[in-house]
């Protein structure tokens, strides 16, 4: 059994991989329509028609995408104009690191061939590169918008589906509506503490005269959604641009303003209101993490959390036997919804 568990999970996970470009974006629809849905309900309680609340649904999730979209294709625009203003100041804190690296023993052609490693061309190219991959995520914002569409028409039979699963399979209904409900708390409480990091990043970073900083407030609030190493791949972008835009004194103050900010709201506040909503512990969302990042790229990093509640759903709340891996995975005292053990007639097989 633990040798057919380990093989039918190495050939799961590498249809997972090979299947990225599907399972991500469809993920990220589902998530984003599962956020807002409650909308669509407060509507239909208030005898809104289901058409109108249906098409106001769509709008939202279409603002939400268009608008950010618009957001990052402006700020990584103007941040390729910005870049060869600082190709002369990089070279003169390389050629400084250098010589106090030399100082320090290192020798003076291993200096050299440092220094010669670092080709200020190719960080150019990859800007150009990056901008292009903007102009060209049309077709999976296209694809994503599309999802969005057909996944929002279908919310509103959200509850009659899980009534139908519900009937057959009571377990399987109860795993998915805590599934649902711990995303939808998840996403709530991360996105209110995102943009509160994310408005006071990017005051923070306009007083102290950092080019672009609401590119790196959004950076903060997008990498608010990634546990654990969100807040340092938030925060080296604008601590390198303040580096060599105003010196080490810069460097300094935009790494302890982050810290300080980032600190208290992320590591004393947030995991307050977030860590009872989502029940796992630290290690497992560190190393789910690792794992879907490394399954399904950038976009694993951002949704770790929901497919890791997905999968425990599907495999460990709906599953009798699997009583003891929540001890495991989940914070103590988390309440878990009870798998319905399976039910059989006279002469017939368990489902």
């Amino acid at each position: 059994m633990l040798l057919l568990g380990a093989a039918s999970a190495v050939v799961s996970v590498a249809g997972m991989r090979a299947a990225a470009w599907l399972i991500g974006p469809a993920f990220l629809a589902l998530v984003i329509v599962i956020s807002v849905s409650p909308v669509q309900a407060w509507m239909r309680r208030r005898g809104v028609p289901r058409w109108i609340s249906t098409v106001v649904l769509i709008l939202v999730l279409y603002a939400v995408i268009v608008v950010l979209t618009l957001v990052v294709a402006v700020s990584v625009a103007q941040l390729a104009t910005l870049l060869p203003r600082y190709a002369g100041p990089a070279e003169d804190l390389l050629r400084s690191l250098t010589t106090a690296l030399s100082r320090l023993g290192i020798s003076a052609e291993q200096v050299h061939a440092a220094l010669k490693s670092v080709d200020f061309g190719k960080v150019l190219g990859f800007v150009g590169s990056l901008l292009s991959g903007v102009t060209s995520l049309s077709t999976n914002i296209g694809f994503l918008l599309v999802l969005l569409l057909f996944l929002g028409i279908e919310a509103g039979d959200a509850d009659r589906r899980l009534a139908a699963i519900a009937s057959d399979r009571p377990g399987s209904a109860g795993a998915l509506t805590d599934f649902a409900k711990r995303t939808r708390s998840y996403l709530l409480m991360t996105t209110i503490f995102g943009l509160i990091v994310a408005v006071l990043d990017t005051v923070a970073l306009a007083l102290l005269g950092i080019p672009v900083p609401v590119l790196w407030g959004l950076l903060s609030f997008v990498t608010n959604y990634i546990p654990n190493i969100g807040f340092l791949i938030g925060l080296a972008p604008p601590a390198l641009l303040a580096l060599l835009a105003g010196g080490w004194r810069s460097f300094l103050v935009v790494i302890l303003v982050y810290s300080l900010l980032n600190f208290v709201v992320q590591s004393l506040i947030q995991p307050r209101f977030v860590g009872h909503s989502v029940g796992l512990s630290t290690t497992t969302t560190l190393l789910a993490l690792v794992f879907w990042a490394w399954v399904l790229g950038p976009i694993g990093a951002l949704l770790a959390i929901p497919l890791t509640l997905l999968v425990k759903a599907l495999l460990v709340d709906t599953d009798p036997r699997a009583g003891w891996a929540p001890a495991l995975l989940c914070l103590p005292d988390t309440p878990h919804p009870s798998p319905v053990p399976p039910t059989t007639t006279p002469g017939a097989a368990p489902r």
